[in-house]
């Protein structure tokens, strides 16, 4: 609020705003962090949000504040009752004493005063406690005025505790109390004009079309598609080779499965332009992977459309809706991505439902209808039954079936799952060396 300020002056043509949101993403300009708000609520523990706290807080101060009222309100109860029966004295004085004056037995004093005025013990006994020079009408005079304003106290303490409002109205004066006490100031300014629009601190990603290249060790290059053509031989580490390229946007969302059954989050603007002769970045360094986890398959997604399809050596398949791996907070991470009773074969992202060519290490091929199969929400699911399997033989890879790359395409699909599949001939073999 006062001291040390630092100035920022702007080029001519950079948006103040864009650059604000900008040192707020990439600085401590502006922190937040998370809270676990666990507290006891009657003796219970339980896990709350910042209002259900402040209603458990007013719930309790407003017991809090009706065991005091109930408390004034017993004291003036029995501090009316001992006045009502001293009022009933006044009526004879002389009465009283000569009760007091001929009972034998101390013993027997409250109760001759119980029968003589026709009160009870707790006002007899408060009668013979009276000093004798406090036995005067004027005293007595003096205390019976006190009824008519106990009365008084009385009935609004009992409204008080019939009304919630009036009870949370003593709360905010005794609040008021304490900050007119012990208050020292503000630390900092209140925004009260902050808007969702001016809290956002998302910056705009450029929109342009690129082309990513995953290698099997783990580097990823993203080079614009504007620049592909004037690339020159794309440069690798010894005994490394690329997957397949994907053409997709730099405003689009990449998803690293790992095989520890992982999913890691980003955005394709996340990795930097680059060109065809340098190595490329390192996934699991840039993502922050644990030691040993590697990139087993790399999905883009434009839009959360479409389903995940898994197939493990089992010879099981699962299909899981990609809505399941959206997440409305910038989570880099999400654990139990896929099943893991087996080991993963292959994954295929896909935006619609399509047919999948299913391979076994037997060499029997299978073609599957993913329409057939029901999608997941869960992302765990083991999957159905696809492909048949003997003891010594695994599921091995799937790839999406091309027009045209069986001779007989229907010696290879089952009428139900799950299904052996059959062995491609010399013809299929042909096809799939173009594929």
């Amino acid at each position: 609020m006062s001291g040390l300020k630092i100035t920022i002056d702007l080029k001519r043509g950079i948006d103040p705003d864009a650059f604000m949101n900008k040192l707020f993403k990439l600085t401590p300009l502006q922190d937040s962090f998370s809270c676990n708000f666990n507290i006891l609520v009657k003796g219970r523990p339980m896990v709350l949000g910042v209002k259900s706290i402040l209603n458990e807080w007013i719930d309790f101060r407003l017991g809090c504040v009706k065991r005091k009222i109930s408390f004034n309100l017993d004291k003036k109860r029995k501090q009316l009752h001992l006045l009502k029966g001293l009022s009933k004295i006044l009526l004879d004085i002389d009465k009283a004493i000569k009760i007091v004056r001929e009972t034998e037995s101390e013993a027997e004093v409250v109760p001759n005063l119980m029968i003589g005025f026709g009160i009870d013990e707790t006002q007899a006994e408060y009668v013979a406690e009276i000093k004798l020079r406090h036995l005067n009408r004027e005293y007595i005079l003096k205390r019976i005025k006190d009824i008519e304003q106990l009365e008084s106290d009385i009935a609004d303490l009992e409204a008080t505790l019939a009304s919630n409002s009036r009870l949370k109205k003593i709360i905010v004066k005794e609040l008021q109390a304490v900050a007119d006490k012990y208050d020292t100031g503000r630390k900092s300014e209140v925004l009260y004009d902050y808007s969702e629009e001016a809290a956002s601190v998302v910056e705009e990603i450029a929109d342009y079309p690129v082309t990513l290249f995953l290698s099997e060790q783990g580097y990823l290059k993203k080079i614009r598609t504007a620049n592909l053509r004037m690339s020159g031989e794309q440069k690798l580490k010894e005994g490394d080779s690329l997957l397949p390229e994907i053409e997709c946007s730099n405003k689009d969302e990449l998803l690293f499965f790992t095989n520890m059954c992982q999913v890691y989050k980003s955005k394709a603007d996340d990795f930097t332009d680059t060109k065809a002769s340098v190595l490329g970045e390192y996934v699991p360094s840039k993502l922050e992977m644990a030691e040993g986890e590697k990139v087993v398959y790399m999905a883009v997604v434009s839009e959360y459309k479409g389903y995940m399809i898994f197939v493990f050596e089992n010879g099981k398949l699962a299909k899981v809706d990609i809505s399941a791996y959206q997440t409305k907070t910038n989570r880099k991470k999400l654990i139990n991505a896929y099943s893991s009773k087996s080991p993963l074969a292959q994954a295929i992202y896909i935006t619609e439902d399509t047919e999948l060519v299913l391979c076994s290490s037997s060499g029997r091929m299978l073609l599957v209808n993913t329409a057939a199969i029901l999608p997941k929400t869960t992302k765990g699911t083991q999957g159905v039954a696809a492909m048949k399997l003997k003891k010594t033989h695994k599921l091995l890879s799937l790839h999406k079936y091309k027009e045209g790359e069986f001779e007989k395409a229907w010696r290879f699909r089952a009428k139900n799952l799950p299904a052996a599949g059959a062995l491609p001939s010399e013809a299929d073999v042909g096809e799939q060396i173009t594929f």
